[in-house]
């Protein structure tokens, strides 16, 4: 069963396929797997090809945000320091962040921008 964003998170991606993500996408990557998992709507050898893949789309892609940086906007805003690692990359790099995650947008309307929205400019 495909994430009710899939096609939007296609068309982004053809739209520009030149991402960035901070290290610790890797962790909640694996934790949307494993979810997915557990609901049974992945196997695990799908779970596992489908990590594999994106990790490897990934390669040269990936930063590590600066840990001060982070800490402001947690203290500015109601994200987790997870969310909070993707803003300080997407305001590191100038650039915007592309989410469906609804306290990122309200925080932080000026670096993010809803994937729907993204798609349809």
């Amino acid at each position: 069963m495909a994430s009710p964003h899939a096609h939007e998170a296609d068309a982004a991606w053809r739209k520009d396929p030149d991402w960035i993500v901070p290290i610790v996408w890797r962790s909640e990557f694996r934790n949307a797997l494993a979810g997915a998992l557990r609901r049974n709507f992945l196997k695990l050898e799908d779970a596992t090809d489908i990590a594999v893949q994106a990790e490897s789309q990934f390669v040269g892609c990936e930063f590590l945000p600066v840990v001060s940086s982070v800490l402001e906007l947690v203290s500015k805003s109601n994200c987790s320091a997870y969310d909070c690692e993707f803003v300080s990359l997407a305001q590191q790099q100038r650039v915007q962040l592309v989410t469906v995650d609804t306290q990122v947008l309200r925080d932080f309307p000026d670096v993010a921008i809803s994937l729907r929205d993204f798609v349809a400019s």
